[in-house]
């Protein structure tokens, strides 16, 4: 885990490995596009685009604290760093994003082929 402070603030940039161990302590967040997200993503990640954040929207920290992710770690440092300017005070993404935690072999949905049904991958 890497940490840096911001105006007071604490941005965190957790690895793939981290946020698997992590998964019960958090509330993963999905910033890629909602194309993205169907053809995959990882199981319990709640999706809200990028293009249509809005920090009013997010979930309080008190019980679990927000991990964003992308497609490749990005997009998902642009929306920490506007929730921190929003006034979270300890906010974290995922590095590498979701290329990373497939490279990480962590389990996913994707969509099989042959059917496009949803599929357990990893």
């Amino acid at each position: 885990m890497k940490s840096e402070e911001i105006d007071g603030a604490v941005f965190e940039t957790l690895a793939p490995e981290e946020v698997a161990a992590k998964r019960d302590e958090i509330v993963l967040i999905d910033v890629r596009t909602p194309q993205e997200y169907m053809f995959e993503h990882i199981e319990g990640a709640l999706l809200m685009p990028m293009a249509f954040f809005d920090a009013k929207s997010l979930p309080g920290q008190s019980d679990k604290r927000i991990v964003f992710h992308c497609g490749s770690g990005v997009r998902s440092e642009k929306v920490s760093r506007a929730a921190l300017a929003a006034g979270f005070d300890r906010i974290a993404h995922m590095e590498g994003g979701f290329g990373a935690w497939k490279t990480a072999k962590l389990p996913y949905i994707g969509t099989d082929m042959a059917s496009g049904a949803p599929k357990r991958m990893g």
